[in-house]
């Protein structure tokens, strides 16, 4: 269809990696903005390298040579600098490139609407070269957390997908995927504690990037299962606030959270 993809879900659910898996997959190049607050559209676009501009003006002045010659070379190809959205628009490779718009509710509603008209046809007018035109439609993927919500324009120009956290049985697969090394006992008793404690009232609930982060230090401490001891020693790869993990102890120390049973593989979860 031609059409970018949005992707929203959690921070966490694994949006950055559709993309990355994609190009991997089509053995294309992944060109990635990150977005933040302040980008503005010469950051995202191009940027004349100015030093060399200078260097090469500096250079005339000495030689002496054709003045009008020397201002039409800087502002020509040799002179600009690529950002990602126009590396996307100009790549000549064999497959079109996955462009992934990473975090688009990070960045201001004016590069929303700057977003919303190079998406539309793919093209830019640069004033010192003139108008170029992608040679493939890249496979664009914007992702979004939903700080903010993204304004219907721009929705309305994509494919949606929401994605949600892992089922026990997907997430156990991520894990023995990613570490085909880890014991299967410890790899279904992380899936299950993840999977209790998202329901449950923290802060910030843990995602897939969690998941791996704590598989990879279990591994890492040569650990084969899960016991308490571990379990508390180790919730710095789960939790990334202060006051979850402060939360968590304290139900641990007031017994109000049995570490037991959150481990516990259990029916219900792999149902």
């Amino acid at each position: 269809m031609g059409k970018p993809v949005l992707l929203e879900g959690e921070a966490g659910v694994g949006k950055t990696e559709v993309a990355k898996v994609l190009a991997k997959v089509l053995g294309a190049k992944l060109i990635r903005l990150q977005c933040y607050e302040g980008l503005d559209a010469n950051t995202a676009l191009y940027e004349w390298n100015y030093p060399k501009q200078m260097l090469r003006i500096k250079l005339e002045e000495v030689e002496h040579g054709d003045k009008e010659a020397v201002e039409t070379e800087i502002f020509s190809q040799e002179y600009l600098i690529k950002r990602p959205l126009l590396e996307a628009i100009q790549s000549d490779g064999a497959n079109p490139p996955v462009l992934l718009i990473d975090e688009i509710d990070r960045a201001d509603m004016e590069f929303e609407a700057f977003l919303l008209e190079v998406l539309s046809d793919f093209q830019i007018t640069i004033p010192e070269i003139g108008t170029v035109a992608a040679k493939h439609r890249p496979y664009v993927f914007l992702t979004s957390n939903r700080t903010r919500e993204i304004h219907d324009a721009l929705k309305r120009r994509c494919l949606y997908h929401w994605i949600e956290y892992p089922s026990f049985e997907k997430e156990y697969e991520i894990i023995t995927t990613k570490f085909p090394e880890v014991e299967a006992t410890m790899a279904r008793q992380i899936c299950a504690f993840m999977q209790r404690v998202r329901e449950m009232n923290f802060y910030k609930r843990p995602g897939v990037a969690e998941t791996l982060d704590w598989a990879s230090a279990l591994i890492a401490l040569n650990r084969k299962g899960l016991d308490d001891k571990t379990v508390v020693e180790t919730m710095g790869c789960v939790f990334k606030y202060r006051e979850d993990l402060h939360h968590l102890r304290e139900q641990i120390e007031g017994r109000q959270l049995n570490l037991e049973a959150l481990l516990r593989v259990s029916p219900e979860l792999v149902s």
